[in-house]
């Protein structure tokens, strides 16, 4: 299928798995993960209806960004603190908050562009080494030192699963989420409005709609699989 039959199929998957958790599929936000996809496949994207993208790697957002108008742009991979400078004024939400160097860097370069930027808090529910994001039981520790970062908008919360694991315990991982969500959602600071639950990609999006997300990711199931350039290309 093209990306148009993809992005078709995608939507119909996502109001079915709505409708199975008795939520409005208009309450899901789709961010079609773009990286490693040419231009070309993101406008036709966009054609179809899709306006917001998820890259994670600054200097292919950079590339991209002067190339198509009118949609928004989302960082969820492992950002640098070094490359925040070249990202803060291209995206309208950073999904993979993971310390409070970070925070500090984000709030001081939002400072200088007048700007407030939306976070996601990343949770490394699975405890993996190998990925990045705080611990389940950190949140409260990490959202107090947040309050001193006054630009900065601390919008909700955001995990990637252990993969190659079974639905069940997927779905383990997004309940959790979604309590952890529910604890933390009605905090008073300045500087918190927590509205969203980023979780769900193409492989699961449609248990981490069951459980409460608010934000999906899909790449492959858009896009296709992704485009490796080999070095030297």
């Amino acid at each position: 299928m093209g990306i148009e039959q993809n992005i078709a199929y995608i939507l119909e998957r996502i109001e079915k798995a709505a409708n199975r958790a008795g939520r409005n599929k208009d309450e899901i936000i789709l961010v079609a993960v773009s990286k490693t996809h040419p231009i070309e496949s993101i406008l036709k994207a966009k054609e179809c209806g899709i306006n917001i993208f998820g890259e994670n790697k600054a200097q292919e957002l950079i590339q991209k960004y002067p190339l198509i108008d009118d949609v928004k742009w989302h960082f969820i991979g492992h950002l640098q603190k070094n490359k925040v400078k070249y990202i803060i004024d291209k995206v309208d939400m950073i999904h993979s908050l993971d310390s409070i160097e970070l925070a500090k860097e984000i709030d001081k370069r939002a400072e200088k562009n007048q700007i407030k930027m939306r976070v996601l808090i990343e949770i490394n529910i699975g405890k993996e080494d190998s990925k990045s994001g705080i611990y389940e039981e950190e949140i409260y520790s990490f959202m107090e030192e947040l309050t001193k970062y006054k630009n900065l908008i601390v919008s909700g919360i955001m995990t990637i699963p252990p993969l190659n694991i079974d639905s069940d315990k997927t779905r383990e991982y997004f309940r959790r989420m979604r309590q952890i969500f529910d604890e933390i959602k009605n905090l008073k600071y300045d500087n918190f409005d927590i509205k969203y639950i980023s979780m769900g990609m193409t492989d699961d999006f449609e248990i981490a709609i069951e459980e409460g997300a608010n934000i999906i990711r899909i790449g492959t199931g858009i896009f296709g699989k992704r485009i490796y350039k080999r070095e030297g290309e």
